[in-house]
């Protein structure tokens, strides 16, 4: 990894995000040139690196922003609730069937060497263990229909790519990834950003979706930042990209409260959607590729509260495709 990316020029779209800020902070760290696009702030961005703020559904946009690459990491996605994937499908599927089709083509278009698909836990169907192989025979949880289809023809793009042109290209799966730059709007942000923020803002009660059975992976965005690193030097694909380690939403709730300076009433709404009872993934093509998280749950979760507190209104700089439409 260390002479990989040395003198490299690396896209990173999404390189303001809650992984692609870490994932430009290695790659500068490594020695790459990189160029980040995104709709949030300038603000948000590396300043050492170059920034531009542009439309990615926008072919002509994805023309400009891959000349003269070496390398493109497509971390574009839709996120939200499980609320906002009922009430806003159409802002889930649209945008991001344009970024994969737009982003990838614009990438070979201008000879880029290599390419990184960032695609979702969101492409399965719930089952005890979630096997890569197993995708194509199933179709996505209705709990992420929408997200799950356009990351799913995300994945069938690059493979259509590598089949007729034997592109470099690499896919990778995340499972539930949380951490600092998140989104903590509490109108559109995942359950880890918005029971940090509900316990950094000392509520009371602690309103949880669910009845907090539901089991997760949840991983440090350094660390899936790291993995993709792996993932994108391999070529591997597609690898789901995880902790390994099970973990239901009352024992985050737990590991909030036992760290917590006040001890709020813990309420778990039934009423809300809370999406599937389980999803975990099977590690052996992680661990094949030699990654192993830095960072433990409770460690992740000190940090990331640590952050939001030091930046509470991060939102603000934070571009909201549900507020624009």
């Amino acid at each position: 990894m260390e002479h990989y990316w040395l003198g490299k020029k690396v896209l990173v779209a999404g390189g303001t995000g809650l992984i692609g800020t870490p994932l430009v902070n290695l790659l500068m760290e490594l020695g790459a040139k990189v160029r980040i696009v995104s709709l949030d702030d300038p603000s948000r961005a590396h300043r050492e690196a170059e920034f531009l703020r542009k439309d990615l559904t926008d072919y002509k946009n994805c023309l400009n922003a891959c000349q003269k690459m070496d390398y493109v990491f497509n971390l574009l996605c839709v996120k939200g609730s499980p609320d906002a994937t009922i009430k806003s499908p159409v802002q889930f599927f649209e945008p991001m069937m344009k970024f994969n089709i737009n982003l990838a083509s614009a990438a070979y278009e201008n000879d880029v060497p290599g390419y990184l698909f960032a695609s979702s836990v969101a492409v399965y169907k719930p089952a005890e263990i979630l096997y890569e192989d197993d995708v194509w025979t199933t179709q996505p949880s209705k709990n992420d229909w929408f997200a799950g289809w356009a990351k799913r023809m995300g994945e069938l793009q690059l493979e259509a790519y590598k089949l007729q042109y034997n592109w470099n290209t690499a896919i990778v799966r995340p499972s539930n990834v949380y951490g600092p730059h998140d989104n903590f709007n509490p109108k559109t942000s995942l359950f880890m950003a918005s029971v940090i923020r509900k316990f950094a803002d000392k509520q009371d009660p602690i309103i949880v979706w669910g009845d907090g059975s539901q089991v997760r992976d949840f991983i440090y965005a350094e660390d899936a930042a790291r993995g993709m690193l792996l993932a994108a030097e391999k070529g591997a694909g597609p690898v789901n990209l995880c902790s390994g380690n099970p973990t239901s939403i009352k024992e985050v709730i737990e590991i909030l409260a036992r760290n917590s300076d006040y001890k709020p009433m813990i309420v778990y709404d039934t009423s809300k959607p809370a999406g599937d009872p389980k999803r975990l993934l099977d590690v052996s093509r992680l661990k094949d590729l030699g990654f192993k998280p830095k960072t433990t749950l409770e460690e992740g979760i000190a940090k990331t509260t640590k952050w939001y507190l030091e930046n509470p209104d991060s939102d603000l700089g934070q571009y909201n495709i549900f507020k624009q439409n």
